[in-house]
């Protein structure tokens, strides 16, 4: 990859961060307004089928996780220019995610600060693992961490695990913040919980919301997972690590067909996100036709993107991800070496 000029590449990023009012608030009514709409088309379809409701719900998962990317635009500060609007909206969006706004931002914040330094791992990332760690790791760790990385467990009882656990609860050492946001998070889910069940019964609801928002996080634990891991992606150690660098190669260009590029509000788009978290979702195509530095970011297509399942862990001596295979692979070649 050519050098790229940092300073120069952050001032072409800094005119496209101002975001647009009603860019903005078109965006809010275009999520949660067909959001609300669909809610009540999978009750009324619970009366027929719920083989009518199913696919109902998959749309709801979709208009869930473009309400996701408002409420993290919020979080970055780059919906609106309003600090308290950003909060507002950040925590209305972060109640129907079932996620605590305040305390996911500082996460996510520290998650951007250290994304592809391998001595600052476990700041808001997947647990990665180098190959050496993993070699030298006791048998239980390595059981714990092929489980965590098994598709199933991340994939299906990840989310599971996010919505009913990772967000509901908090550690003592937690600031005050972020215990705040959780607890008042879960109040407001129980209140909008309990009025929803008064209005169409708690079967209807549980398996409307469930449902819809199991998908959502399936999507988003999804998207975050590829998004960092894929071939040619970067790590450094802290002394090697480069932001600039680390937001371009650390970070893929992710092509998607254009629908779902809407639903997920450009997420794909996560090198240019990364290089500068203040640019509205909006914008950030613009970015990528516009300045050439950003083409040089890996591209990775939805077929190509399932190659990431191989990827298991980190190996420093030839600077790329491989699976569990390479294990046995470097003790047979040792072996007869």
């Amino acid at each position: 990859m050519p050098v790229i000029d940092g300073g120069k590449l952050q001032r072409e990023l800094a005119v496209y961060q101002r975001p647009g009012r009603w860019k903005s608030i078109w965006q809010l009514l275009n999520t949660l307004i067909p959001y609300g709409i669909l809610w009540y088309v999978a009750y009324r379809t619970l009366d027929y089928s719920v083989w009518l409701t199913l696919p109902v719900a998959v749309l709801m998962a979709g208009f869930l996780v473009r309400v996701f990317i408002i409420f993290h635009d919020c979080g970055h500060g780059s919906f609106f220019r309003s600090k308290r609007a950003n909060d507002f909206w950040g925590i209305l969006t972060g109640i129907l995610t079932f996620t605590p706004y305040h305390r996911w931002r500082a996460s996510h914040a520290r998650h951007h600060g250290t994304s592809g330094n391998l001595d600052k791992r476990g700041e808001g990332d997947v647990w990665m693992m180098t190959l050496k760690e993993y070699s030298q790791a006791p048998l239980i760790e390595r059981i714990k961490y092929r489980l965590y990385r098994n598709p199933l467990v991340m994939f299906l009882l990840g989310p599971i695990s996010i919505t009913l656990w990772n967000n509901r609860f908090v550690g003592k050492k937690a600031r005050r913040l972020d215990r705040q946001s959780v607890y008042w998070t879960n109040v407001a889910i129980v209140i909008l919980s309990a009025a929803m069940i008064l209005l169409v019964g708690w079967k209807a609801f549980l398996a409307i919301q469930l449902l819809a928002l199991f998908l959502a996080h399936i999507a988003g634990v999804w998207l975050f997972y590829v998004q960092h891991q894929f071939e040619g992606v970067y790590w450094e150690r802290n002394s090697e690590w480069d932001f600039v660098t680390a937001s371009v190669k650390g970070g893929s260009f992710y092509e998607l067909p254009g629908i779902i590029r809407w639903f997920t509000g450009n997420i794909g788009f996560h090198h240019v996100h990364h290089l500068n978290s203040r640019i509205p979702n909006y914008n950030l195509a613009r970015c990528q036709s516009n300045i050439p530095a950003l083409q040089q970011a890996k591209s990775i297509g939805v077929l190509s993107s399932l190659k990431s399942l191989t990827f298991r862990l980190w190996d420093e001596e030839t600077g790329r991800l491989v699976g569990f295979r390479e294990i046995r692979r470097r003790r047979n070649r040792l072996a007869v070496d």
